[in-house]
């Protein structure tokens, strides 16, 4: 054991005794606050008193009747503080906590932080070094900052849909809610990046961060043939418009797996590792050029190839020639994949209700740092104890609050 393996979890996480205020819902936001509780932070996430985060009862799967999965798989590691922020007793309450916060995140629609007077003009001044994040659609400001957003039209808006989905079919969108954890990924880059700046020169930061932006910073190398070349990239389904071959191919037993020939040096391997080293010099294929121009013939003898052996076969032999491959999986056999459980990125949490349930944690690890797992919050569970904690309210200050915020109703 080395003397790195011997200190894990000597040191503490990178963000511990930072507070963060979360003012989020559904996913984009909600993602960023745990990222930072994955990093340590401590995280207080104010929801409706009377239904809580729209994703506590956005989805209830079949035998999960009473449980709150669709909330519990990105809210971990978080205290619930339930509050009507229609009531002033509330706000004056989230204002107090604001001033004791390091960070806060919100994403509620442009405008509407500002007339609860919770916007980083309210709150700034109360709190010189607070950190404060907005995370909308389409930006603070701006002609489309009104517009409702939910991913599917970020995937539309931002030209992803426009490159998703097979040749000659329609646009299609990803299967799962890329823009919002992208979204929530960006913002929680630029809080971590501005809290080091904060820290060094001792005065907060506004970030104004969009779903819109930040799907068109993720549009990666593509987006070059657009800049540059002023060309539209075309749907290519699951193949890749510079490489062949490069597919999704079905397997005997009716399992696809995708494999790319990255470069030349990999031309040689798939030939060898399908049984057929006949191809490697085959004029028509010699060269990746040569390979693109005679794509349709690439294909044809490479799905005829895969339908002769099962995955476990191909799997095989495909490592044996070290190329970029893999079976398809499901969410399932993507969870009890031996690499993932040798990582132990899956972790089992006791909920409050729910009893045992897993998460799936940070994609990091640290040589000397270990970040506990908390199970999500109950609606409402560490309201009083947020208060006692970040406030310092006692028992009778707690009570006179109560009193006052109930009198709002």
């Amino acid at each position: 054991m080395t003397e790195s393996t011997n200190n894990k979890i000597n040191r503490k996480p990178p963000l511990d005794g930072v507070r963060v205020l979360d003012l989020t819902a559904v996913v984009a936001g909600p993602y960023c606050t745990t990222m930072l509780a994955d990093m340590g932070a401590e995280i207080a996430k104010v929801e409706r008193e009377d239904r809580g985060d729209d994703t506590r009862t956005a989805a209830v799967y079949a035998g999960r009747e009473g449980h709150e999965d669709y909330f519990n798989a990105i809210n971990r590691s978080k205290k619930s503080v339930a509050l009507d922020l229609k009531r002033p007793a509330a706000r004056g309450a989230v204002r107090a906590l604001a001033e004791k916060a390091d960070i806060v995140v919100e994403n509620f629609k442009p405008g509407t932080a500002g007339r609860l007077g919770l916007g980083w003009d309210d709150l700034s001044p109360r709190n010189p070094r607070l950190m404060y994040c907005s995370i909308s659609g389409f930006g603070q400001d701006g002609p489309a900052r009104d517009r409702l957003a939910l991913d599917p039209v970020i995937q539309a808006v931002s030209g992803m849909m426009s490159v998703t989905g097979e040749p000659d079919g329609q646009p299609m969108q990803t299967g799962i809610s890329i823009c919002d954890v992208m979204a929530g990924m960006f913002a929680a880059y630029a809080i971590v990046s501005a809290l080091h700046a904060v820290r060094r020169d001792g005065v907060g930061q506004y970030i104004d961060l969009s779903m819109q932006a930040a799907a068109l910073a993720a549009l990666g190398t593509r987006m070059g043939e657009t800049l540059q070349a002023d060309q539209l990239p075309l749907r290519t389904a699951n193949e890749n418009p510079m490489r062949v071959p490069a597919n999704a191919y079905l397997a005997k037993d009716n399992r696809y797996i995708q494999i790319m020939v990255l470069n030349q040096s990999h031309w040689a391997p798939f030939c060898r590792a399908l049984g057929h080293p006949e191809w490697i010099d085959d004029p028509r294929f010699t060269t990746p050029a040569l390979r693109l121009k005679n794509r349709d013939a690439v294909n044809k003898r490479a799905v005829a190839a895969f339908a002769q052996r099962d995955t476990a076969e191909w799997s095989v032999r495909l490592e044996a020639e070290g190329l970029p491959f893999a079976p398809v999986l499901n969410y399932k056999e993507s969870l009890s994949d031996p690499q993932v459980h040798h990582r132990g990125q899956v972790k089992p949490v006791e909920h409050p209700t729910s009893g045992s349930i897993r998460v799936v944690g940070p994609p990091w690890t640290f040589n000397d740092t270990d970040t506990p797992i908390t199970p999500p919050p109950l609606l409402g569970q560490h309201t009083a104890a947020v208060f006692q904690d970040w406030l310092g309210w006692d028992d009778t200050r707690l009570a006179q609050f109560r009193d006052d915020y109930e009198g709002q109703a």
